[in-house]
């Protein structure tokens, strides 16, 4: 007779189990910007280093500027005319366009009255009256005076047209020392922020245009952690996680932090999305912008569950999930509803009791005869224990 074939076996047992995702994340800052000229210029003086930490409103970069003062004093001087002349309009020329009204109603009334008596004259057969049109066109040529005069005298009104055309210029020539004032502004670059430079892409002498950077700034800020995670893991992420960091650099001194947001949107190129930790207060002095580090997220927990590994579940979810166990010396298939899941073990919600025997890899089919060997299912348990300790910094990859 033959005998039954040898299969490994472990016992279904209560046991707490975690489940987390490894993967590298960056540090960062909360905001990052490019610094860059909106003049095409010679810089004259870059006054940070990379590295260095400045105030909202520290010069940080100076270009060439005496053709940008040469403007501006010349729009300045332009103003000051346009001013004068509008002042002039309203002082002076008022008064000059008041008098030569004056002037000019005293003349048509000496013509109207000197119209009147040659009038009398004609008409008593004193003069002639080709004398009499002479007359008429020296009172006519009055008035036309007349009406000159007062038409200057309401330009020079404030509401008049030589006034309002002063206005006009004096508005321009402001606006012109306004621009010419702001490009000489626009002559050196300032720090928008608190910050800290983190590159520098410009030497005196060098000739910039705008759309070009010249500096890189971290704005101050809270550090945080930020990560491009596989989209299939989204389902598993959840702010306010705690997940634990390490870096390369320092290995005996990982340090805690937690899911600070999710992206709503996933890169499609990448199939990844964004995610953001937020780091512990005080936040570890060795930390540097862009320093990579690898981080494992507790994306659940059991704190005692009905636990097989992995190993031993077979089928798929199209026809279900399954253990095979070894019951009366015999193969048993007994249909099982998991819970939660890692890389080396799975949760059973239904389906198995503990302590019941679980076989292990290849095995006769279901009816068949078999025994059992626990100690080697144990003994291949505790290798794969160790090979994982040893691995046990943490890597790039995905899930557990």
């Amino acid at each position: 007779m033959t005998r039954a074939p040898v299969v490994p076996a472990v016992s279904a047992r209560m046991a707490p189990l975690v489940r987390t995702l490894q993967f590298s994340a960056r540090v960062a800052t909360a905001s990052r910007v490019e610094l860059g000229s909106t003049l095409t210029g010679r810089v004259l003086q870059v006054a940070v280093t990379e590295g260095a930490l400045v105030k909202a409103g520290d010069v940080l970069v100076r270009l060439e500027s005496d053709e940008l003062r040469a403007a501006l004093a010349q729009a300045q001087a332009s103003e000051r005319q346009a001013a004068a002349r509008l002042a002039g309009l309203r002082s002076s020329g008022r008064s000059a366009a008041q008098a030569g009204v004056a002037q000019a109603e005293s003349v048509r009334v000496a013509a109207q009255a000197e119209l009147q008596r040659t009038l009398d004259l004609v008409a008593k057969g004193f003069l002639s009256a080709a004398r009499l049109d002479e007359v008429r066109r020296a009172a006519a040529v009055a008035q036309a005076q007349l009406d000159a005069a007062r038409a200057q005298s309401a330009a020079n009104a404030e509401p008049g047209t030589d006034v309002a055309q002063a206005q006009a210029q004096l508005a321009l020539a402001s606006a012109a020392r306004a621009a010419a004032q702001a490009r000489l502004g626009e002559a050196q670059l300032t720090a928008p922020a608190d910050a800290r430079v983190l590159s520098r892409l410009v030497e005196p002498g060098q000739i910039v245009q705008p759309g070009r950077a010249l500096l890189g700034l971290a704005l101050a800020g809270p550090l945080q952690l930020v990560a491009q995670v596989d989209e299939r893991y989204l389902g598993q992420l959840q702010p306010g996680q705690p997940a634990a960091v390490l870096a390369d650099a320092y290995p005996t001194q990982p340090f805690q932090a937690r899911v600070q947001s999710i992206a709503p949107l996933v890169d499609a190129q990448r199939g990844a999305i964004e995610v953001k930790f937020s780091l512990p207060q005080p936040v570890p002095a060795f930390l540097r912008e862009d320093m990579t580090l690898s981080v494992e997220v507790e994306t659940a927990r059991r704190e005692q569950a009905l636990v097989v590994p992995a190993d031993a579940l077979r089928g798929d979810e199209s026809t279900g999930t399954s253990v095979w166990l070894a019951r009366d010396g015999r193969v048993e298939a007994r249909k099982v509803r998991l819970g939660l899941r890692t890389l080396d073990a799975a949760e059973i919600l239904d389906g198995l009791s503990a302590g019941e025997l679980v076989l292990m890899g290849t095995a006769p089919q279901p009816g068949q005869r078999v025994r059992v060997d626990t100690r080697a299912a144990a003994s291949a348990r505790a290798g794969n224990g160790k090979k994982e300790d040893a691995g046990a910094a943490l890597t790039g990859a995905m899930g557990r």
